[in-house]
């Protein structure tokens, strides 16, 4: 019988501990897509993207070179 109330502690703390560790890892993104070490937001700079989406197929290679040679115009901005 006093074994009862710390059955019932452990199981408590159990669910506690299951509850903070599915919350954490899904809020701290460490798996997801555009996430760093440690949680830190990486976000996708143009090129990035770019190339993304022309290996994916999404672009044929004329857009893809095209695109290019304007962002890189524009990272050189006016002169």
């Amino acid at each position: 019988m006093a074994f009862v109330p710390l059955l019932w502690i452990g199981l408590i703390g159990l669910v506690i501990w299951a509850v903070i560790r599915l919350t954490h890892s899904s809020s701290a993104g460490a798996s997801g897509p555009g996430r760093g070490w440690g949680g830190i937001e990486h976000r996708e700079t143009p090129e990035e993207i770019l190339d993304r989406r022309y290996a994916s197929g999404e672009i044929d290679t004329d857009t893809y070179t095209e695109t290019r040679e304007r962002l890189a115009a524009h990272r050189s901005g006016p002169r």
